[in-house]
């Protein structure tokens, strides 16, 4: 008994205050819960990277233009022949052509402005935008179905927070009754009216009554720090909300249209997979198209070799002097035609995941329908369950009310008695669990349904 209480004790102290500050509604932890909650701050994040990537793409349309400056310290020895620049990583030998090798180095620059803009690339760009813009859809969906499910989440946990609330508070009154009743027994033992296991088996109730308390507040406890954690932890422990009559009224019966199922975010996100893979396979097939480009470019040289006398002069400012300059404009088509094999194998590649994802889709499809079904069959257990409960409790407190009397009038012995408090004890949590399954299963149908609002238009 003294350890039973001690534990009572300690729970008490490291319980959050719970019936003191500020009482949330649903409403406004829902609105924590988007703000605050760090996964779905992230998904923000995700969706305003996905805009950048918009801008990005519609910049492939801007000219490239190169600046480049250079000085270099080099012979001059050339021969005549061409050579192949190994992708741009061999050197382009300059220089007169001589009978022997001068081992002299000279100093020289190069200065060099090239534009090349693209301006007709055959819908290349626009594709490119298109897939960027499927891209952000896709996120920003992502976003609204996992703020959908997390929402579903905290709600669901506000109602169960809520009915541990109020089942720790039926354990607060059982054990005050046991309490009483024990007195009762030990007074009536005490003069002899009443057998001493009586005295005993009340002491047992009361006890059974202390430990079901410490698990209500268990419970309790348990479910108000998970809501503090989705509702984004900035709760500093500290939970009161308000009750919003969840236990005074029963929820009513809602029609879900099928039709508009196409509108769940779950729903929403397989399509926006689909639109992607879609904008995906036509940017890949026009990537083969040619470019059309204007190009301009100008360049000035300098050398520290006399383009007069071929005279070598060592000096480093000789070589910086530019001695030509040159410019040239033009047009250019470039096609690359042998890609078309590594391209067509790449779009349909990307078609094969467009049908996964419109198999996904009508998997979804078959999903959310059957849920959705399941949903309005739980529904409307719930809420008949809810209905009767009622008159359970109604029935327990009237069998216990007899057996009180007659207990006390020695009409009856304790076992019975006892039974009558059980059943009573039961009725009023069974009570509040009804009204808040019932609760709970518009939340599921509203969740089924893809629609949240569902539910919030009947929370008062």
């Amino acid at each position: 008994m003294t350890n039973l209480r001690k534990y009572y004790l300690l729970l008490f102290f490291i319980m959050p205050v719970i019936a003191y500050g500020q009482d949330y509604n649903l409403n406004q932890l829902l609105e924590k819960a988007k703000t605050s909650y760090p996964v779905i701050k992230a998904k923000q994040y995700e969706v305003k990277s996905a805009q950048e990537k918009i801008g990005y793409a519609r910049a492939d349309y801007l000219p490239n233009f190169i600046v480049a400056d250079q000085y270099t310290y080099s012979t001059s020895n050339n021969v005549e022949g061409a050579f192949y620049p190994n992708e741009g990583t061999a050197f382009a030998p300059s220089g007169g052509i001589r009978q022997d090798n001068i081992y002299k180095g000279a100093y020289g620059s190069y200065t060099t402005a090239i534009l090349d803009w693209k301006v007709i690339n055959f819908g290349k760009v626009s594709a490119g935008i298109n897939a960027a813009k499927a891209e952000k859809s896709r996120v920003e969906n992502e976003y609204e179905n996992e703020l959908f499910l997390h929402q579903i989440k905290v709600a669901d946990l506000y109602l169960l927070f809520l009915i541990n609330q109020q089942l720790k508070r039926v354990q607060e009154f059982n054990l005050q009754r046991a309490e009483d009743y024990m007195k009762t027994v030990n007074a009536r033992v005490s003069a002899g009216l009443k057998p001493g296991v009586d005295s005993a088996l009340a002491h047992a109730e009361y006890t059974k009554a202390e430990l079901m308390l410490l698990e209500s507040q268990r419970n309790e406890l348990s479910y108000a720090l998970k809501l503090i954690e989705l509702s984004g932890g900035d709760l500093k422990d500290s939970l009161s909300i308000d009750t919003m009559n969840f236990f005074k009224d029963l929820p009513s019966q809602i029609i879900t249209d099928k039709d508009n199922l196409k509108n769940a975010p779950s729903l929403r996100l397989y399509q926006s997979f689909r639109d992607l893979s879609k904008a995906k396979s036509i940017s890949i097939k026009r990537s083969f198209y040619p470019s059309l480009s204007v190009i301009g470019t100008t360049w000035a040289r300098g050398s520290g070799i006399s383009r007069k006398t071929n005279e070598y002069r060592r000096d480093f400012s000789s070589g910086v002097d530019y001695q030509v300059f040159n410019y040239l404009a033009g047009v250019a088509l470039r096609w690359n035609l042998t890609s078309y094999f590594k391209i067509h194998r790449d779009y349909k590649s990307e078609m094969f995941q467009y049908d996964k994802y419109q198999l996904l889709y009508d998997a979804q499809v078959l999903r959310q329908s059957r849920e959705l079904k399941d949903s309005d069959m739980q529904f409307n257990v719930a809420l008949k369950q809810a209905q009767l409960s009622p008159i359970q409790l109604e029935a327990a407190r009237a069998a216990f009310e007899q057996a009180q009397i007659r207990y006390s009038s020695g009409l009856t012995d304790l076992p019975t008695f006892t039974q009558s408090l059980l059943t009573l004890n039961r009725a009023e949590a069974d009570n509040y669990i009804a009204y808040s399954n019932a609760w709970r299963a518009l939340l599921m149908k509203a969740a089924a349904a893809g629609d949240l609002s569902l539910f919030l238009n009947q929370v008062k």
